[in-house]
């Protein structure tokens, strides 16, 4: 394992080009921080300028007694801090470019995946297959784009051998940024679905955004990409390293066969690898998570796992928080818990997750999809039609119109009119949820951030708990 790389004020002025204009070159930092609300003592505050101009809380961090402070311009300190200031051409370049030196430094392998939907729990998986034979840092939370990133590659300091990156994006441009910061040996391409489409106007633009993954590879890098895709597979044809290919068809490298359905206890399926063939089970919700388990495999295997450790860590996987969780509650009703986000191919992935789960009766609950620009009505709709065939006996649709949309699509084709549901906030929605679920009941929660699904689950936990 490496050592800790040192950093002091010297060192960190030199990595990102700036200048030490007060305090001592020896002073080192022990962590770094763009928010002086939660700054610790010792971190390194960086002035980022955004919608608040970081320059404005430099005392603040002083008086919280940051080590040091990175500006754009002069600033004043408090009389009697101690902090060193370092001046740079710009904060958040700065911020980049000593993740830049510190992930060089590292000689650790950094694995960056993209796609539309899946990022987090890729992530996470392949955080676990690698964790019991190196040290391994991630993410943490959504730390994923052009700030989070960096703060996260930061990590790398402490002498960890791998890095698991997810990199967001909203916007073209973004993914090459964090390719460039990143420099990942091993890329992963989950998926290409409508998350964001309302930035993009199509998902073959948001293909081409993702397929900035792809830029700045050499023969020595390593590409993990969903065969199963038609859209991923177009733009990868011509990679400049290596390829291994995941999925449930014939031509992935990497596949699950024979995939057995168990509802809310996941997946079981015969895992066909280059390293041999094994049972797998995988208790993570429907088969979303069983894919992102075969992207996981395979970058283990290529970093050198044994496929026993593989499958044997695969069978204790735990969802994260929000993410497909299934909340078995004492009064006899069960609660997906799918809440953190959402888009139309991530929700009927968990349609088809609930269609397929034993129930005395089926709730889907289903906040509005944000950031869809002007396909919202239509794919709300399309999403309804799914509901109608998904074995659904209750629907409670919550948010603006493209939800009420949702709604009218499912009775329009087959769902009883009165089966469904319409609340504009899931603060009202959760009480009457509340009062329409009974003992044998399983209940599908799932919608976008900025609809706050989770007030509903937690009002179910309150009830039922």
């Amino acid at each position: 394992m490496a050592a800790d790389i040192p950093l002091a004020a010297g060192t960190l002025a030199a990595a990102m080009g700036g200048r030490l204009v007060a305090g001592d070159s020896d002073h080192y930092v022990t962590g770094f921080s763009i928010d002086s609300r939660t700054l610790a003592a010792g971190d390194l505050f960086f002035a980022i300028v955004a919608a608040r101009d970081g320059h404005e809380f430099v005392a603040a961090a002083a008086r919280r007694r940051a080590a040091g402070m990175v500006v754009a311009r002069e600033v004043a300190l408090p009389e009697g801090s101690e902090s060193f200031v370092i001046e740079v051409g710009e904060t958040t370049r700065a911020l980049q470019d000593l993740a830049r030196y510190v992930r060089r430094e590292s000689k650790a392998t950094v694995v960056a995946i993209t796609g539309s939907a899946g990022k987090t729990t890729t992530k996470d998986v392949i955080a676990e297959l690698l964790g019991s034979s190196r040290r391994v840092v991630k993410n943490r939370g959504n730390l994923n784009n052009h700030l989070g990133l960096p703060l996260s590659l930061l990590e790398l300091r402490h002498g960890a051998d791998v890095a698991v990156m997810e990199l967001g994006m909203n916007h073209a441009g973004e993914i090459r940024l964090l390719v460039d910061v990143a420099t990942p040996e091993v890329r992963v391409w989950t998926n290409v679905g409508e998350a964001h489409i309302g930035h993009f106007g199509s998902a073959e633009l948001i293909a081409d955004a993702k397929a900035e993954i792809l830029e700045g590879a050499d023969a020595a890098t390593v590409l993990v990409a969903n065969a199963d895709d038609p859209r991923v597979v177009a733009r990868t044809r011509a990679f400049a390293g290596r390829q291994i290919a995941f999925g449930l068809s014939e031509t992935a490298d990497v596949r699950a066969v024979d995939v057995e359905d168990l509802g809310l206890d996941g997946t079981r399926s015969r895992l066909v690898t280059p390293a041999g063939e094994r049972d797998l089970r995988v208790p993570l919700l429907g088969r979303g998570p069983l894919m992102n388990v075969l992207a996981g495999t395979a970058v283990a295997l290529h970093l050198g796992v044994e496929l026993d450790r593989i499958v044997e860590t695969a069978a204790r996987l735990q969802p994260s928080a929000s993410r497909g969780a299934t909340l078995r509650l004492p009064k006899g009703v069960a609660v997906i818990d799918d809440s953190y986000n959402s888009s139309p191919s991530a929700l009927k992935l968990s349609l088809d997750v609930l269609s397929r789960t034993w129930a005395t009766r089926r709730i889907a609950v289903i906040g509005e999809m944000l950031e869809l620009g002007d396909q919202s009505t239509a794919l709300h709709q399309e999403c309804g039609r799914v509901v109608a065939v998904s074995r659904v006996a209750k629907l409670v649709t919550v948010g603006g119109a493209p939800a009420r949309a949702l709604g009218e699509a499912a009775i329009a084709a087959g769902l009883p009119a009165a089966a469904v549901t319409h609340f504009a906030t899931s603060a009202d929605a959760a009480p009457a949820v509340a009062g329409l679920v009974a003992s044998g009941d399983v209940v599908l929660v799932k919608g976008s951030r900025g609809t706050r699904t989770e007030v509903v689950v937690a009002r179910l936990q309150e009830v039922f708990g």
